[in-house]
Formats: C-alpha cells, structure tokens, sequence
C-alpha cells in the first residue's frame, strides 16, 4: 500500500513537472525561432510599419494617462512623508528618480501588455485555429517572419520611445502638483529636476522598455501562435499572453534593477 500511495504521488508530481519542461522547452525554441527571423532578411517593412503604429501611436494616451498620475501621487506621498523630517526639498529629485527608473518603464510595459499582448495573442490565436497560418506555409511564406518578427520589433523600437514619453508627462505631473498644489517654487522645482537628473535614470528606463517590449511580443506571439480549440483556446491564449507577460515584466524589472544598481 505504501508503495503505491509513493507511485501515486510522484506520478501527481511528475505529469506538471514534465509539462512545464516540455511548455519551456517549446518557449524556447519559439523565442530562437523569433530572434534569428527578426534580424535576417527578409523584412516586411509595411508589416512593421503598421505594427509601430498600432502599439506605439494608439498606446500613447494610457501611457501619458496612466505615468501623469503615477507622478503626481509620488509627489504627493513624498511630500507627505518627507515634510515631517524637513526635507521637502526633495520631493522633486524622488519624482524623477521614480518616473523614470521604475514607475514609466513598468506601467508602461503593463499598461502596453494589456492592450497589445492581448491583441496579439488574439489576431494570430485566431488565425491558428481557423488554418490561416497553414495557409501562410502553402503559400511558402514564413509565419515566424510575417508575424512574429514586425511585432518584436516593433515592441523593442517603439516601448523605449513610449518611455521615454512617459518620463516627461509623469516628470510634469509631479510638478504640476508640486507647484499647484504644494506650493513650490516653479523655478525652483524645474531646477531640482534638472540637476538631479543623470544619464543612467534615463538608460534604466530605456533598458527595461527594450526588455519589456520583447517580453510582451514573445508572449503574444508565443501563445495565440499555440493555441488550440476554437474560440474558448483563443481566449485562453489572450488570458495568458496578458498574465505571463505582466509576471515576466515584474520579475525581470527586478533583475534589471539588480544588474543595474547593486553594489
């Protein structure tokens, strides 16, 4: 009996085990498969074109939406906490050193994941399961190069130019309140900033959007690419194109910062 409650469980154990390596396994030759058709001919210009415009152009308003009040609540929090010690003055060089080092760089990637990974996830899901993609193949043209690569590089060239973007929309939230509201000097506050700021709080950013942005492509890709049974698996594949790519964006944020900033 006993031996057969530890079959039992290592069996329970092992079929997830295997599952997930096996899922690994097929994600990593998914995401060599993207990077070596990304940078070798030949390359859909139109395609990728189009792909910049649908995430850069028509994310741009949540992302000004979303980095204008995450500035604006770190310089009110900041202040609130910081005038206790006297030390208001500050309150402009946390802003910036927020907004651009973590606060634009993730909300714009979780902002972006939500809007575009699901998107792609459901057009190629889609296409999968209604044999689009094998007419692609009949037709001799490559699915790795016609869909997956313009959306990986789309994301990795547009998500730092929506970062970037950010910075300066959450930078002027934070001082809009600080100035409005607080009652900073404008001058003052606008002089803070700029000698606070350094090359390496932009880079950050940067690094991450480039990290961001392929991590919301490869997942997109990856899961409307395999998903299977109709409409319920292409909903499945959009459920899972926003989570893991959110999870994977909070993960390497981290590493990031780690690689970045650790002494």
């Amino acid at each position: 009996m006993a031996g057969n409650y530890i079959e039992n469980f290592f069996r329970k154990l092992g079929k997830p085990l295997v599952r997930f390596i096996a899922g690994l396994g097929e994600l990593s030759i998914f995401i060599a498969k993207s990077v070596y058709h990304s940078v070798t001919p030949p390359f859909y210009i139109k395609l990728l074109g189009k792909q910049m415009i649908d995430i850069g152009f028509y994310s741009l308003p949540v992302v000004a939406l979303t980095t204008i009040f995450a500035g604006m609540v770190i310089a009110l929090q900041t202040y609130s906490g910081f005038s206790s010690y006297g030390a208001e003055s500050a309150v402009a060089s946390v802003v910036l050193i927020s907004v651009t080092r973590e606060l634009a760089p993730v909300f714009s990637g979780l902002m972006v994941a939500g809007r575009i990974g699901a998107a792609m996830a459901a057009e190629i899901g889609t296409m999968r399961v209604t044999e689009q993609i094998d007419a692609l193949v009949t037709l001799s043209t490559n699915p790795f190069k016609y869909l997956v690569a313009p959306r990986v590089l789309a994301s990795i060239f547009v998500l730092p130019l929506l970062v970037l973007i950010g910075d300066v929309i959450g930078i002027f939230g934070g001082f809009i309140v600080a100035v409005y509201k607080l009652g900073f000097n404008p001058a003052n506050y606008i002089n803070s900033t700029i000698n606070g700021l350094e090359s390496l709080d932009i880079i950050t950013g940067v690094v991450k959007a480039c990290v961001f942005g392929f991590i919301i492509a490869i997942m997109g890709c990856y899961n409307g690419y395999k998903s299977r049974g109709g409409a319920q698996g292409v909903g499945e594949a959009t459920t899972n194109a926003v989570v893991s790519a959110s999870i994977l964006i909070l993960i390497f944020n981290y590493v990031i910062t780690e690689l970045l900033f650790s002494k």
